[in-house]
């Protein structure tokens, strides 16, 4: 099954269909997007240059195997992350990158994400993972530029 992307404007995500790997192939049974491309044109009336194939097995500029495993083959990766309709399409950097989280976050290109101005969440302690009351978690403060710790009750 070949995935693809309908871009709006801004290139943004707008929906993601299917279709069978026979529509997305050469006479030789080679994958070629063009044909993918022009098959959802054909079918949809919505032109070929916006509709961008995208990898249901791609994450994080990471490649998984279907059952979820890291997979050694990482030349599949591709497009840094699979589409998602509100996700945007970098035509630039050819990825599809999901929602901003935060205003002052930045694009990390490398991994198809968006990384805190400051850096990832501390790590927890190991006397906060092994809490039996708590559950421990970071979230990011946008005012104060900042994680923050915080806390659920274990059920």
């Amino acid at each position: 099954m070949a995935h693809f992307a309908k871009i709006g404007m801004n290139g943004k995500v707008i929906q993601v269909l299917t279709c069978g790997n026979d529509v997305n192939q050469d006479a030789n049974g080679v994958e070629n997007e063009h044909f993918g491309k022009q098959f959802l044109e054909d079918t949809h009336n919505w032109p070929k240059e916006m509709w961008i194939q995208t990898s249901y097995n791609t994450r994080g500029g990471k490649y998984y195997n279907s059952d979820g495993t890291l997979s050694a083959d990482q030349s599949k990766a591709f497009r840094g992350n699979f589409a998602g309709i509100g996700f945007t399409y970098d035509d630039e950097n050819d990825i599809f990158m999901p929602p901003k989280p935060f205003p002052s976050w930045v694009k990390d290109v490398a991994t198809a994400s968006w990384k805190s101005p400051i850096g990832d969440a501390p790590d927890l302690t190991e006397e906060q993972i092994n809490d039996a009351t708590k559950i421990y978690h970071y979230t990011w403060n946008e005012d104060t530029q900042s994680w923050v710790l915080g806390f659920d009750p274990k059920a």
